[in-house]
């Protein structure tokens, strides 16, 4: 499925149903505070692409996916996965005082 503690974004897609969305209590509060919907993480998925890898995240490996909300917002996802389950940690709008014009890449903290 993934080689050296990094994802595909094919292994989501294959796996991206409601019913395999594991949704934390942390995650589903953010979400409501956020008015992102589970169609909105799904989609972000199936349309979207894995901008970051976090390879040493606890308890398992993690990534960022920046993808499109069914209301054509961009949104970034933050997921893991095992065989047949998706884990969904979090879920926002990107900032673009956080976040590049292209809203893949990180800017710069200033010290």
């Amino acid at each position: 499925m993934r080689e050296a503690n990094l994802y595909r974004i094919e292994d989501f897609r294959k796996v991206n149903k409601a019913e395999n969305i594991v949704i934390s209590l942390h995650a589903q509060l953010r979400l409501n505070e956020r008015d992102i919907s589970i169609d909105d993480v799904m989609n972000a998925i199936d349309n979207g692409e894995i901008i970051e890898q976090y390879p040493n995240d606890f308890p398992f490996p993690s990534c960022l996916i920046l993808g499109i909300s069914i209301n054509d917002k961009y949104i970034h996802v933050v997921v893991s996965m095992n065989d047949d389950k998706i884990y969904l940690i979090t879920a926002y709008i990107p900032n673009t005082d956080r976040w590049e014009k292209d809203l893949k890449t990180r800017k710069e903290e200033s010290v």
